[in-house]
């Protein structure tokens, strides 16, 4: 009997690699489709001083104020892009005028790139940590501690409030996505419960074997 309950919790546990290693490679597939559809706002402060903080926030607001009007509309990735890059150079002055009436003359440098962004979360939808080509735009040293948003489709301007996803945002999301892809924003932790179903089998399982 002991030798049935231990075969059946090895095939159990077989299972589950089986369905976590699965459900893992869907994950970073359906991540790398969204990458490919969106472009990210990504600001770096001159430092950690609490006067940099706050720059690169008046950065920010600057920078989302120039680009909202010019961006409204567009339902087109390589558009989005197109007009990003075409208004690189204003950007920087934007962002260099917003510094100068603080009495601050940090550089500003901003470019569309392909850079590394950490888990973040805008209202109900998660955007899993990886590569995404982004808006980043660098005060200073580019030291301090980043801002990350979502220019395209814009999750960062809607009614000057940063990180509040409202209707029209929601829709221009779904619009650009797959149905699956926009629903894999909302289910980020499905993969938790799976791990620590693993992680108790993973005890029954020593507990039987490693018994002296």
């Amino acid at each position: 009997m002991k030798r049935v309950v231990k075969i059946g919790i090895v095939v159990a546990m077989a299972a589950i690699v089986l369905i976590q290693g699965y459900g893992r490679y869907q994950q970073q597939c359906m991540a790398e489709g969204i990458a490919g559809k969106i472009i990210r706002f990504h600001v770096r402060a001159n430092s950690d001083t609490s006067i940099d903080q706050e720059l690169k926030r008046k950065v920010r607001d600057a920078i989302g104020a120039y680009m909202q009007p010019r961006l409204s509309g567009i339902t087109d990735v390589a558009e989005s892009r197109r007009v990003i890059e075409d208004s690189l150079g204003q950007i920087e002055m934007q962002a260099q005028k917003a510094l100068a009436e603080e009495g601050y003359h940090y550089p500003v440098e901003a470019s569309l790139t392909i850079t590394d962004f950490p888990e973040k979360t805008y209202g109900s939808y998660t955007f899993a940590a990886g590569k995404y080509e982004a808006l980043e735009v660098v005060i200073g040293k580019g030291k301090g501690q980043n801002w990350w948003c979502v220019m395209y489709p814009n999750m960062c301007f809607f009614n000057s409030v940063y990180e509040v996803v409202d209707k029209e945002a929601e829709e221009s999301l779904e619009h650009v996505l797959t149905k699956e892809e926009y629903k894999s924003l909302m289910e980020q932790k499905n993969y938790k419960v799976t791990s620590a179903l693993f992680e108790w089998l993973e005890g029954k399982l020593q507990n039987i074997f490693c018994k002296h």
